[in-house]
């Protein structure tokens, strides 16, 4: 059976998606379209890209993510190098490294554009904190004077997994017509971040294309944790930002599943694993994986089209 598949971004427990898409796989589910944040965004490529949940599944395991967290000398000074580098690059890291690595999985796969995708295959969630808005990518970055099929899927994934402050955002930059004579152009720069700053877990995002006759079912994968309200140990500036995204991934959402999808929602366990908890054991990934496998494979086994057909014309057309 063909389905639309959501990821919900996550940091480093992305590995626990890839078990549940395997999971959906092996039950002979095929994934039409696909769309991610941040981490979810990671997976999302992937599998546009034809690699399948046990092949994520070893990628991630092998992937260098502490390279993913190096920093150039000059800014590796203790204290005053992570605040140099800040207020200069507006991040901690750079993220360039994790661009360079998603890009490599999908070379490996004829993968490097969205024109190298069918048409909608692939959406991925950026927030534009300059102009304060939600970007649906690559549709949206035609409006910085890109094309979208020549758009670059891993430059897309790297803006939806920019973390405010931990990596820097990605800047566009762009020549405006300017009415003034001396200066017939003016540049505009765009700071591009996490999408979970405006939606970490965009189920929405294939509602607005459903036909009420031919509705290919949405199922978002999302990442919670051992309670229903983590609390965050706050020691310091670093830990207070971990504490503020964190708190922004999960609680502007959590609503809007709650009240109408839950019906559409595979809920994995993320055994208390933070966000940017990037020394993960190896025995800790996997356990992440197998709890994305289990979470997917429940889920699954009790699914019932007619009564997804039934919920979604309940909570979701009847709504929109």
């Amino acid at each position: 059976m063909q389905i639309n598949g959501v990821f919900e971004g996550g940091g480093v427990k992305g590995i626990a998606l890839a078990g549940g898409v395997s999971a959906a796989m092996k039950q002979g589910h095929v994934f039409h379209q696909v769309a991610g944040t941040s981490s979810g965004s990671i997976v999302a490529a992937l599998l546009a890209a034809g690699y399948t949940g046990e092949e994520m599944k070893e990628l991630i395991l092998r992937a260098p993510f502490r390279s993913f967290l190096q920093r150039s000398p000059i800014f590796n000074t203790k204290i005053i190098g992570p605040a140099a580098r800040l207020l200069i690059k507006k991040g901690l890291y750079s993220g360039e490294a994790l661009e360079f690595w998603v890009n490599q999985q999908l070379t490996a796969k004829g993968i490097r554009t969205f024109g190298d995708l069918k048409p909608k295959q692939l959406r991925i969630i950026a927030s534009d904190i300059t102009q304060g808005k939600l970007l649906i990518l690559p549709d949206d970055i035609e409006q910085y004077g890109i094309d979208p099929r020549k758009f670059s899927i891993a430059k897309a994934v790297r803006m939806s997994t920019s973390i405010p402050y931990f990596f820097d955002p990605v800047m566009i930059r762009r020549k405006i017509k300017s009415s003034a004579k001396a200066t017939p152009f003016t540049e505009q720069f765009y700071y591009i971040v996490d999408g979970g700053l405006l939606s970490n877990y965009p189920l929405w995002v294939f509602d607005r294309e459903t036909d009420r006759d031919d509705i290919i079912p949405v199922i978002g994968f999302q990442l919670v944790g051992k309670s229903e309200t983590p609390t965050h140990k706050i020691k310091g500036p670093i830990t207070m930002l971990e504490a503020l995204f964190g708190t922004m991934l999960s609680a502007h959402d959590e609503r809007y599943i709650e009240q109408k999808n839950r019906f559409r929602t595979v809920k994995i366990p993320t055994l208390g694993v933070g966000n940017t908890q990037f020394n993960l054991s190896k025995e800790l990934s996997i356990s992440l994986y197998e709890s994305g496998f289990k979470a997917s494979n429940d889920y699954f086994n009790n699914w019932s089209a007619e009564a997804y057909e039934q919920n979604y014309e309940k909570y979701v057309l009847r709504i929109n």
